[in-house]
């Protein structure tokens, strides 16, 4: 087996806090020498991790651009590397720092800075996802029968993700976070988040700056919000009547639940017990350390086993190993003028005659849930493992495609597939018959790429190869 070991960086950059993590890879070939090159992640060892910092802000609505960049020069300095030696990493914005006034500038910033870095701004499906592979839940319901769920609570929000045999089924993210209430070591109530006001409106609860509650009050207000999510979970609430928790969910209706992780600052608070005073309790100047209380006492009526995650507040990526291949012009159909494309992310699909459309059309939008809808390339789809397709079914695969995508999609300029076999040439003209003459087609074959992967299409080279970026996300 072919050996590479490469040093990569993880950074989060969440609603309450932001870290970064080093690690050394180790990529393998998996693939015989007579398929199609295939590299994963075979060894992944840590080598350093920062001090958990407060994310820096402007004021409510704006990220301090300067201070952060300020901090990762220091970082980088400290691990005595420069940028131009970390040859692959992760840069994840996620929580309500996502949705900042500058979020996008903060983007382009780190994209700028972090040479082939997977740089994504992720939406809370995608944050929940990306905790529960962090956390080890998609590992663990590879190993079980039944359905694992990773309840991911930060500073905003709660992001669930479900799995079964490592897929993600559902996600749904509530309003049930640490930093929503603010308060002070008398219980004085220094800032109430905007999100939460639809629910204490439901529920009667007056919160208001300038209150002051007492540690009893307190754990009753954290006591009703994970009550309300979890029963939620559960199906005791249906989806549609808790309207003012959620955030948003990718179904009306959730799968039943056999296995709960929990992971995020929240999860991490939670391995502490309860504090015992209230000085204790707002050591953080938030709800943070009650509301972990109160969910591990929730939890007990519920009928969940409570499975102990691999990481809680790190739960997140620790870098990115990355292949680079050159493909063949002669089987592909590109649009030049949308090249070079960076950090598309891959949805992957399996082939079947039955249901379809039915198919095609969860499957995108569960990729609307994940990744962001506006952009002019939303996620690339993956074909893998396709039969050989006669002219009319590839037709009918092509019509498909292109109506549910234009449909969903209506902002995109570009639809970009991926397939596994020789076959993008072909595909690509038949989606080209069905797009509106302003939506390109940009087909590719002979790469191997897993959901959840992020890929880079660089410019054509001699106008006969197009080199092809595959980057994996380290947990």
């Amino acid at each position: 087996m072919s050996l590479e070991a490469i040093k990569s960086v993880g950074i989060d950059i969440g609603t309450s806090t932001t870290k970064l993590i080093l690690s050394e890879l180790t990529l393998g070939r998996v693939s015989s020498h007579f398929a199609l090159p295939h590299f994963d992640i075979i060894d992944r060892k840590v080598t350093y991790v920062s001090e958990i910092i407060s994310t820096p802000l402007k004021n409510v609505d704006e990220i301090d651009l300067l201070t952060l960049a300020g901090w990762l020069e220091q970082e980088y300095r400290r691990i005595g590397l420069s940028l131009s030696e970390i040859k692959s990493g992760a840069v994840i914005i996620t929580g309500e720092t996502a949705i900042k006034k500058n979020a996008d500038a903060l983007l382009h910033y780190m994209a700028e800075r972090s040479g082939d870095f997977v740089v994504a701004i992720a939406g809370a499906s995608l944050e929940g996802v990306l905790a529960g592979r962090g956390s080890g839940a998609s590992e663990y319901s590879k190993k079980v029968k039944g359905i694992v769920a990773n309840i991911d609570i930060g500073g905003g929000t709660a992001n669930v993700a479900l799995f079964k045999q490592g897929k993600v089924l559902d996600t749904i993210t509530f309003h049930v976070g640490g930093r929503l209430v603010e308060i002070d070591s008398a219980g004085e109530v220094l800032a109430v988040s905007q999100s939460l006001q639809p629910w204490l409106f439901s529920k009667n609860y007056l919160l208001e700056k300038g209150m002051r509650l007492t540690l009893k009050q307190i754990s009753d207000l954290s006591s009703g919000l994970c009550k309300d999510m979890l029963d939620c979970l559960v199906g005791k609430m249906p989806i549609g009547t808790v309207k003012a928790l959620v955030h948003s969910a990718s179904s009306e209706t959730l799968p039943m639940i056999n296995d709960v992780m929990i992971s995020g600052g929240v999860g991490r608070l939670a391995l502490e017990g309860p504090p015992p005073t209230l000085g204790e309790a707002a050591k953080y100047n938030d709800i943070g350390p009650i509301l972990a209380a109160e969910l591990m006492k929730a939890l007990k009526n519920y009928p969940f086993s409570v499975v102990e995650s691999s990481q809680t507040s790190r739960a997140t990526v620790i870098g990115a190993g990355m292949q680079t291949t050159k493909i063949s012009g002669a089987t592909i159909s590109i649009a030049p003028e949308h090249l070079p494309l960076r950090n598309i992310p891959v949805v992957k699909m399996s082939y079947s005659e039955t249901a379809l459309e039915q198919y095609i059309e969860r499957l995108f939008f569960q990729g609307k849930e994940l990744f962001h809808e506006n952009s002019k390339v939303p996620f690339a789809i993956s074909l893998a493992e396709m039969p050989y397709l006669p002219y009319l079914k590839l037709k009918g695969l092509a019509e498909v495609l292109g109506k549910v995508y234009a449909r969903l999609f209506p902002r995109a300029t570009a639809l970009v597939v991926v397939c596994e076999n020789d076959m993008a040439k072909a595909l690509g003209q038949a989606l080209r018959l069905q797009l509106a003459a302003d939506m390109d087609v940009i087909c590719i074959d002979q790469v191997v790429v897993e959901y959840g992967d992020y890929i880079d299409i660089g410019e054509p080279l001699n106008d006969t190869m197009v080199p092809v970026v595959v980057k994996t996300l380290a947990f």
